[in-house]
């Protein structure tokens, strides 16, 4: 039987409202890769918070090799041995990988003796890597291996990585796991969060489910299907997303060689993008992340402005129009980044149905905000997008990443678009909300909508997409029909091969 490295027991915490987590108990073996699956707001987090110190739990312990732990703090949980690679990587662009590095540790040595460092433990673990390299100029995979290796040089017992494989090529995926499994064979546990099912019983020994915050059972995911692992998630049967036959209308967005300027240092230019989607169609947009994607849907939602002729809705020129202009137009847009951009963090739910909805949804009469009206499309959100939150009068920020997802996803969805763009659309949310999500857009593809969805997840693209195309350096692939398309296929397009200078047509 495998040596116990980390023991949880009866570990509980609440906050106003929700107990986050009620009494949860499991080990993780010495060597094993654990996986922690659950819908959001399972209590996911608030569990790794409390292993990694930035959480004190009300009650219950925890034991590192036989002994009580109960870290106060990061500091102390990594002189441990705990090491955490989080879902949102927390890196000074304008600095380069070594000083990023040495920010994170208690008493970094010269950065040449750093370097060297650095240089021989990305190359034990295959995770090439240039310590010089400014990390504003890294793509989200080499980004990925800095968190990566900031870890591993502190010669981890027990790794956390939390979603870690969201925003990778398949060939990246490839490579962190073989990672992975070089620190197992070293006899480094690893527990490991991911929402990609396949993954977990690719990669996990044993799997821990928690459901609304309390433990419901384990399993081996080798010998548990992936249905079979989403249905004790959620407690009920999975339901796939369904797409029915639908007919394709006249073009309801145009874009023509647009090139647009990188808008920061370590921003992408658009170039010479060429894009058509027609009234029910949903045209998918892959690429790694930082090659144009956050660039495009500004220019899409208005918030980049462009030459007037430049995008199109119909045959109506829009490229000047800002965002309130395109919403009245039916132009709505979900981004990327949830906290700040999608939604404002400090804002009630209602404020924050209040800032994209009030024309739409008729929440403003003779400049007066109808709070209540606001209130409740608030609640129609809550309601028809199974958001788990007390009540609409609670902050963006109180919400679970998945569930402040599926909030903005609604918002948008429900206020009955002409076009909708979303980037990426259940980055971070379960596999029950995730096929809800997509089915909320066939369904709208279906009702006549045009759809654009830029996403870093090809399975997902692949389930709902009728064309396909990639983002590579600022360019876009032609557009392909997405049935038939193989992953070899779509890694070269999103490698920048198979015509991404062609345009369209």
């Amino acid at each position: 039987m495998t040596e116990v490295l980390l023991s949880l027991k009866r570990l509980t915490k609440a906050y106003p409202g929700v107990v986050a987590n009620d009494a949860v108990s499991f080990d993780i073996g010495q060597g094993e890769v654990h996986a922690l699956l659950g819908e959001n707001g399972a209590g996911k987090s608030t569990l790794v918070k409390m292993i990694y110190g930035l959480v004190k739990p009300d009650s219950g312990e925890m034991r590192l090799r036989g002994e009580i732990f109960a870290p106060g703090e990061p500091r102390q949980a990594r002189a441990d041995g705990i090491a955490m690679v989080f879902q949102h990587f927390s890196l000074f662009d304008a600095l380069n990988v070594a000083e990023n590095i040495a920010l994170g540790m208690e008493n970094p040595p010269k950065l040449r003796d750093l370097a060297s460092k650095i240089r021989e433990v990305s190359e034990t673990y295959g995770l090439p890597l240039d310590p010089f390299r400014t990390v504003g100029d890294l793509s989200a995979g080499e980004r990925q291996r800095v968190e990566i290796i900031r870890c591993l040089l502190q010669d981890p017992k027990l790794l956390i990585m939390d979603e870690p494989t969201s925003v990778l090529t398949p060939q990246e995926v490839e490579i962190l796991f073989q990672t992975l499994e070089k620190l197992r064979a070293e006899g480094t546990s690893i527990l490991y969060i991911s929402h990609k099912l396949e993954e977990i019983r690719t990669l996990c020994d044993h799997a821990t489910i928690l459901r609304l915050g309390k433990n419901v059972g384990e399993c081996i995911p080798a010998e548990t299907s992936a249905s079979e692992m989403a249905e004790l998630m959620v407690g009920s049967a999975l339901t796939p997303p369904e797409r029915g036959d639908r007919d394709f209308g006249a073009v309801a967005l145009d874009i023509s060689g647009l090139s647009v300027p990188a808008p920061s240092a370590f921003g992408t230019a658009l170039r010479n993008v060429h894009l058509t989607v027609r009234k029910g169609e949903i045209l998918g947009i892959g690429g790694v992340a930082g090659n144009g994607q956050d660039e495009l849907l500004s220019v899409l939602s208005g918030e980049t402005l462009t030459e007037a002729d430049a995008v199109k809705l119909g045959k109506d020129p829009i490229g000047r129009m800002g965002p309130v202009a395109r919403r009245a137009l039916g132009v709505l847009a979900a981004p990327e980044e949830r906290l700040g951009h999608a939604a404002a963090p400090d804002m009630s739910l209602t404020e924050n149905a209040m800032l994209t909805g009030a024309t739409r949804e008729g929440l403003v009469k003779n400049g007066f905000l109808k709070w209540t009206a606001a209130k409740e499309f608030a609640q129609r959100i809550i309601k028809e997008f199974d958001v788990r939150t007390p009540g609409p009068e609670n902050a963006a920020r109180s919400l679970s990443g998945g569930n402040l997802q599926k909030f903005v996803i609604g918002r948008e969805v429900l206020q009955r678009p002409e076009v909708l763009v979303v980037n990426q659309p259940t980055w971070g949310v379960d596999a029950s909300a995730a096929a809800a999500i997509r089915q909320s857009l066939l369904d709208l593809a279906a009702g006549g909508a045009a759809v654009i969805c830029i996403s870093q997840d090809l399975d997902e693209l692949m389930e709902i997409s009728d064309s396909f195309a990639a983002l590579n350096e600022g360019r876009l692939s032609a557009p392909r029909p997405a049935a038939g398309l193989t992953v070899e296929e779509i890694g070269l397009m999103m490698g920048g091969a198979h015509g991404m200078e062609v345009a369209h047509v």
